[in-house]
């Protein structure tokens, strides 16, 4: 192990303005070459690579150990900075170079099992196998740091705001809705168990009665639930709280902020307020309460067209209280061949559609999937409902109102995708509202709340909390990027009446409520304020602004498709003495495993 040299710069920062400086650097060897009475060497931080020399000017013995540096080596140099004769425009540092006068080794490497670069397009299972390797390339210092100023913007917005930064616990309460829990053993209380918090929601309501008024976490949350590329078992949000506040007011705080992140990390001046949709708008237009507005492909709906035609398919679904409805694609009836269309078909059966039915316009005519049902007239008719022109083509779905909206949403956004209209560098902020505040669990045969049982109704429909709940708006919103959705929120339930009827209306007795949420409803006894909140996904969020397409890409050290950690082997088994410690047997599954 060599003496530590004490580094005046970083790899990246030397400039032209440098040449004439004495410095030190440290790092590691990106490559090493000798070519003959020179050797080159690139040596890399995570600010970037500067180029040493080591030529005949110096000591035989530097100039011997320079030819045994191998990748990955990490090493110190003292030398002094000159311009290049020969420049890399490609380089921030490719005006100058380091000629070295004295070197120390670190620690030599063996040969990695990856390469440290930003293409290398290696595995990703070995990638993140060998994540402290990965996390040397230039594109996942890049995104740690820019999650680090997204932090730092966030704690410094919020702090100016009057919100106070408060830790919830980690060791919590089972939650009884929602989606898997993290569990937990006690040791000291055998038997009973913690569950890692999903979201630190009734915390921060107990905060808000007790006085906090203004409450802000960058916290860890945990969700035992299969993972896609936006989800992970451990994730972090940015949680926040807000007492004597209504909609209007937690929206304008949340504007202001991403108006600062936009600006302060990105460079980029987005324009506020945002729009703001209807969850029905957002459903009827787009298919989706996470819409993507960055292009066209609007629905279009036809039960009026098609009530009494002989398509079966179409009447059938209007009879029985469905839904037809369709987008068009502008120029898109040469884009998709027939094989393309049945593989568009085929993706939309995982929406539970059964077909996918289509019209081509023609500039001598129509051709359609469907047409020997119609008249020309009928057919012309419905192409004059989407405005089509020669060259456009007609996706339509007929099936129960969610199939439709799920399966159009889904088309619309992926044949976008396919023409090349997901501008990464376009971002369609806006907000969705209005929200119902049930959903009916057909598996559970009754209604269930679709953000969670704190959230306030909107006033006007307090009535129809027992008449017509599936009626019942909620005081709730979301936040939308580019079709994702980056949080969400609402303003809470204060009184305790109306909080009851909210658990008897999603069939919660009151000794279930007790059960379930007494901690919470023990504290609203004594006062509670008005208040409201929202959480964003902020590896999303990071994601996004990125362009990346995997929240991956913005964690250090992310779980695999399985939950698992590749780097550490977690979940492992636990020795029998501590499972014995803690009143836990362990059985065998069927296929031998535990």
């Amino acid at each position: 192990m060599g003496e530590l040299y004490k580094r005046t710069h970083m790899c990246g920062e030397l400039r032209g303005m440098n040449a004439g400086e004495s410095v030190v650097l440290n790092g590691w060897v990106q490559k090493s070459r000798n070519l003959g009475g020179i050797i080159f060497c690139d040596l890399r931080d995570k600010t970037g690579i500067i180029q040493l020399i080591f030529d005949d000017s110096v000591p035989k013995e530097l100039f011997e150990s320079a030819d045994k540096l191998r990748s990955e080596y990490v090493i110190g140099a003292k030398g002094v900075v000159r311009e290049r004769t020969a420049k890399n425009e490609y380089m921030a540092t490719g005006d100058v170079e380091v000629l070295v006068s004295e070197m120390t080794v670190y620690s030599e490497a063996d040969t990695p099992p990856i390469y440290i670069k930003d293409d290398d397009n290696v595995d990703e299972n070995l990638r993140l196998k060998y994540r402290y390797l990965d996390l040397r390339k230039h594109k996942m210092q890049r995104n740690l740091s820019f999650r680090h100023a997204v932090a730092k913007v966030t704690r410094d917005y919020f702090s100016e705001q009057g919100f106070t930064e408060v830790e919830t616990p980690m060791l919590v309460k089972p939650t009884p809705e929602g989606a898997r829990d993290y569990l937990v053993p006690s040791r000291v209380n055998p038997g009973g168990f913690y569950a890692l918090p999903q979201s630190p929601q009734m915390y921060k309501q107990l905060l808000m009665a007790g006085g906090t008024d203004r409450y802000i976490q960058i916290v860890k949350c945990f969700r035992d639930e299969d993972l896609r590329a936006d989800r992970q078992p451990e994730f972090t949000q940015i949680d926040l709280e807000m007492s004597f506040v209504d909609v209007d007011d937690v929206i304008s705080v949340q504007e202001a902020y991403l108006k600062r992140v936009f600006s302060e990390v990105m460079g980029i001046d987005i324009v506020t307020p945002f729009p703001r949709y209807s969850y029905s708008e957002a459903m009827e237009r787009f298919g989706s309460d996470k819409p993507d507005t960055r292009f066209g492909f609007e629905l279009v709906r036809l039960n009026d067209e098609v009530r009494d035609c002989s398509f079966k398919v179409f009447s059938d679904a209007v009879a029985s209280g469905g839904d037809v409805r369709g987008i068009k694609i502008d120029g898109g009836a040469e884009r998709f061949s027939r094989k393309e269309i049945d593989k568009l078909q085929e993706m939309l059966k995982s929406y539970g559609a059964k077909g996918l039915a289509w019209i081509k316009i023609g500039e001598d005519g129509l051709s359609s999937s469907f047409g020997k049902f119609f008249t020309d007239a009928e057919m012309k008719g419905l192409t004059e409902k989407f405005y089509g022109k020669p060259g456009d083509v007609i996706f339509i779905v007929a099936d129960k109102s969610n199939v439709v909206f799920d399966s159009l949403g889904f088309l619309r956004r992926e044949i976008a995708g396919r023409l090349g209209l997901l501008d990464d560098k376009q971002y369609n902020l806006l907000w969705v509202v209005g929200f119902p505040l049930f959903e009916y669990n057909e598996e559970e045969g009754r209604y269930t709340a679709m953000h969670h049982p704190f959230t306030a109704p909107e006033p006007d429909d307090i009535g129809l909390l027992d008449t017509a709940p599936d009626k019942v708006r909620a005081k709730a919103y979301d936040i939308v990027l580019n079709g994702v959705e980056l949080g969400g929120g609402s303003i809470r339930i204060h009184d305790r009446e109306l909080q009851a009827k909210m658990f008897e209306a999603i069939g919660l007795t009151q000794e279930d409520a007790e059960n379930k949420f007494g901690f919470l409803l023990e504290a609203f006894k004594y006062g509670v304020p008005p208040h409201g909140g929202l959480a964003y996904g902020m590896d999303r969020l990071v994601m996004l602004l990125l362009g990346e397409q995997s929240i991956r890409e913005v964690i250090a050290f992310p779980k695999n498709q399985m939950a698992v950690c590749p780097v550490s082997g977690a979940p492992a088994e636990a020795p029998d003495e501590q499972l014995k410690e803690l009143g836990i047997d362990v059985t065998a599954n069927s296929d031998g495993g535990k």
